[in-house]
């Protein structure tokens, strides 16, 4: 039997791409129709993990995030993966004290820019992730340069994400907006671009964006649910 995924969801949306993309794309590498892991999800209210992101208490979103952990232990989850970057933030202070072991978004999106051989890659997300070290540690830790967006299209993209993307509400302006950031990314070097948002690639894909594009969410879902093969019981 494949591992029990447990899945720490955040953000509604985000946290349902992920799961929809583990119970898709599972039977063609089980080689069975409908066949997928084992898959069980706890999420507590997106306004206390903002309460305590807008308060900069980290270890506040760690209590979070390690009380999901627990149930979901509990439960007979395996291992652990969370379908938000933002509260990654955290995973320093969740890792250690956690009951299961989980897979981290970022590491998994910056070994696939390695695997497909790119170089600079363009961030983008909420302000909070974008202002933190999440990625920026992590493709260092890859040899792999990462570039912020400015000021400016911090505060518009934080402002699609937090006011419509996590409603379901995707609009042809937003898109408009991620292409532009995106193509000045691609003018200052970048050769890749991180939709370090879960809710990101709702909108934004490789059809439409100027530039590559590492989709965390779908990532995240095809390593977990490599890892419950693989580590299959």
């Amino acid at each position: 039997m494949p591992q029990h995924i447990g899945i720490v969801g955040c953000s509604a949306e985000g946290a349902a791409l992920c799961y929809t993309t583990i119970c898709t794309e599972a039977p063609a590498l089980l080689g069975r129709a409908h066949a997928h892991p084992e898959v069980s999800m706890h999420t507590p209210s997106l306004a206390d993990y903002t309460a305590c992101l807008d308060a900069g208490d980290l270890e506040g979103v760690a209590t979070l995030m390690l009380a999901s952990a627990d149930k979901l232990a509990k439960i007979g989850a395996d291992f652990l993966i969370c379908p938000d970057n933002t509260i990654h933030q955290a995973f320093d202070l969740v890792a250690s004290r956690s009951p299961l072991p989980w897979l981290h978004i970022a590491e998994v999106v910056a070994d696939e820019a390695v695997k497909r051989g790119y170089q600079r890659l363009g961030l983008t997300g909420t302000r909070w992730l974008v202002d933190s070290d999440v990625y920026p540690e992590k493709l260092a830790a890859r040899s792999l340069d990462g570039l912020r967006p400015s000021d400016a299209e911090r505060d518009e993209i934080d402002r699609i994400i937090m006011e419509e993307l996590v409603y379901g509400q995707f609009k042809p302006e937003a898109i408009a907006t991620f292409q532009e950031v995106m193509s000045r990314m691609q003018q200052a070097g970048c050769d890749a671009v991180v939709l370090g948002c879960t809710e990101i690639p709702l909108i934004m894909n490789d059809g439409n964006a100027p530039l590559p594009t590492l989709d965390s969410t779908r990532l995240l879902a095809r390593a977990a649910l490599r890892r419950a093969i693989e580590e299959a019981r």
